[in-house]
């Protein structure tokens, strides 16, 4: 019953700021991976950006310096700032955990609902 729940997207004007957030609830036991994603219509999935248990951070290289990601692990949380917005970042936003329900058994890969973010020129 593990939910990932996105919210934070919404229209806004090229060069503005946008920070999404992703929180995932149910029986986990650990989280060792959390990425952001996004697809605009006719594209593939795209990873934008992802931290690691140990803080270790990778961006694509369209958003390096304009967003930067974040992670609380109390709250089983990943947020993503967006600063400097460009038309070109419109898409469906997703966020995906790594999740280890409990000890014996593998990491899955768990996705959130997908949250819409449109940049105005």
């Amino acid at each position: 019953q593990v939910q990932l729940v996105e919210s934070g997207g919404g229209l806004v004007q090229a060069g503005g700021s946008l920070r999404l957030s992703c929180a995932a609830s149910g029986s986990i036991f650990s989280i060792n991976y959390m990425g952001w994603y996004r697809q605009a219509p006719g594209k593939q999935r795209e990873l934008v950006a992802a931290i690691t248990s140990d803080g270790s951070t990778n961006y694509a290289d369209s958003v390096k310096g304009r967003f930067t990601i974040s992670r609380d692990n109390a709250k089983n949380t990943v947020y993503l700032q967006m600063n400097s917005l460009k038309p070109g970042d419109t898409a469906v936003y997703y966020c995906n955990h790594l999740i280890r329900l409990r000890v014996g058994v593998p990491f899955d890969n768990y996705w959130g609902q997908g949250t819409q973010v449109t940049v105005s020129s």
